[in-house]
């Protein structure tokens, strides 16, 4: 699914208004419907709502909703804000509309001084004061009514987008003065500001309506952002011959683990094997040898020349994928190894964990990374990658799309909808995870999975894509049986064969 900017949305009405063909009231009445369902399904017709619209065409749809919801019996109030005696045409009308509702018992517009209702905890507030236009943060009168209104106990309904909130970057936004929503009602596709973690608490839940925009725009528009969807991921799949021997299924090396920290190690193996390379060798310290051949006997064992930790580089020819970071550490000897195991590795590469803590260490060695190579930060691993910590998740992202073009590399932003920027500069944010993966070792069951579908033949961008959605749907699965607060990582991986049964 594309999601689009705020000057592609408007292009997308525009586009869908003169080739459908239909009027721009006539769509906004189709959105008004849209919307209007959905709010019926959130609250019973004895609930008093209160519309706060807006002079433009968040305001519109407002207005439109307020005359279909008393018309169905609910019991409306409006307050239109029209401080510079201005509307757009579509607000105008509707306006109009409203007026002529005898069921609308209260309506007020607001041109100068505004005496606030009482918002009470069994009030529901439907937000139509300002939607995806917005390029600047909300100030004097808008600023107060906003803070008003989340100061009250009401419940909050937003229209398309929490008024106050961008809908791309919100960096420099004043964040009090955003709407915080308990449910917004989005128009067609999911806005990029819903995707950062830092703007959840404006968003609240998130419903995404389908009004019936043009088809033949979404289809040939291009955009850097998509979200990646079941379908998306089943047309990746690779076919398992029925001739097919391990030695034709890929061959994964795994370099983790160092005195103490096996878990990590086993993780990532049993990861990669459960999905779908046919070897596994695991390079790791002789301290962790009983434990691993204990919790992994499928895989193979090769021993560092140190009883403790990643000392020094091990050939890698044979091998068709390279995983190396979990449970590393972080000694000078095993930074040095990290580097040296980076220049004479052909295979496709992932780095995790300790790998990308040592690099950030060592910054002048990020320009010898080898092309393609794919890394898996979470937010604070990326942040000491680049040296400085981002003020939000937009400017981490971006951040990380400059270094996924400048280095030529994959980066997964791991998080609620982990983000895939490629070396091209487009963003693949992942669909499928929930909460109760915030779990350690949760980092180290993906990097074995993307070692695996690497090794199994599937390319960089692929395995990236493949691995993440697999990884949360595997977490999707399992917390129907175990719950989120009782999820631990073996639980992923013991979920993976069901997560690719599912596609």
């Amino acid at each position: 699914m594309k999601i689009f900017t705020s000057t592609q949305i408007q292009e997308l009405d525009k586009y869908t208004i003169e080739h459908e063909p239909i009027k721009s009231i006539d769509l906004m009445e189709r959105a008004a419907k849209a919307l209007t369902t959905a709010i019926t399904e959130e609250c019973g017709v004895n609930t008093p709502i209160v519309v706060f619209a807006g002079p433009g065409n968040n305001g519109g749809d407002a207005l439109a909703v307020a005359r279909m919801l008393a018309e169905r019996g609910y019991q409306i109030s409006v307050f239109l804000f029209n401080t510079k005696n201005k509307l757009k045409d579509d607000c105008l009308e509707n306006k109009q509309r409203a007026m002529e509702c005898s069921r609308i018992k209260n309506f007020i517009e607001v041109t100068r001084e505004f005496d606030p209702p009482t918002l009470t905890a069994d009030t529901v507030v439907i937000d139509g004061l300002f939607g995806t236009g917005l390029t600047k943060p909300l100030e004097s009168g808008y600023a107060s009514l906003v803070k008003y209104i989340n100061q009250s106990p009401c419940k909050v309904i937003s229209i398309d987008i929490p008024s106050g909130l961008m809908t791309e970057m919100n960096t420099y936004n004043i964040h009090a003065n955003i709407i915080r929503a308990n449910v917004t009602l989005t128009l067609h596709t999911t806005k990029l500001a819903f995707l950062f973690a830092d703007n959840q608490q404006y968003v609240g839940r998130l419903r995404v309506l389908d009004i019936g925009l043009s088809k033949e725009y979404i289809r040939r528009t291009d955009t850097p952002y998509t979200i990646l969807e079941a379908d998306d991921v089943r047309a990746m799949l690779l076919p398992r011959s029925d001739f097919a021997h391990k030695g034709n299924m890929g061959h994964a090396l795994l370099i983790a683990g160092s005195y103490g920290m096996a878990g990590a190690a086993i993780l990532a193996s049993r990861a990669c094997l459960r999905s779908g390379a046919g070897k596994l060798t695991v390079h790791t310290p002789k301290k962790n040898c009983d434990i691993m051949q204990i919790a992994v006997p499928e895989a193979v064992l090769q021993f560092d020349y140190d009883d403790n930790y990643f000392s020094d580089a091990v050939p890698a020819d044979e091998f068709d994928a390279l995983g190396i970071g979990p449970g590393l550490g972080q000694v000078e000897g095993s930074a040095i190894a990290l580097i040296a195991q980076l220049r004479r590795t052909n295979a496709p590469i992932v780095l995790d964990a300790d790998a990308l803590n040592i690099l950030a260490s060592h910054k002048a060695w990020m320009q010898q990374l080898p092309r393609c190579l794919v890394m898996t930060p979470h937010p604070r691993e990326f942040d000491r990658l680049c040296g400085s910590r981002s003020s939000d998740n937009y400017e981490r992202l971006n951040k990380a799309i400059d270094m996924a073009v400048r280095l030529q590399v994959y980066i997964i932003l791991k998080g609620h909808n982990s983000a895939l920027c490629m070396p091209d500069g487009k963003v693949i944010f992942n669909s499928t995870g929930n909460s109760g993966m915030a779990t350690a070792g949760s980092g180290d069951v993906l990097t074995g999975i993307i070692t695996g579908l690497l090794a199994r033949g599937y390319h960089q961008r692929e395995a990236c894509q493949l691995g993440m959605y697999l990884h949360g749907l595997a977490g999707d699965l399992a917390i129907c049986d175990k719950g989120k607060e009782s999820l631990v990582a073996s639980d992923i991986i013991e979920y993976l064969p069901a997560a690719f049964r599912t596609l």
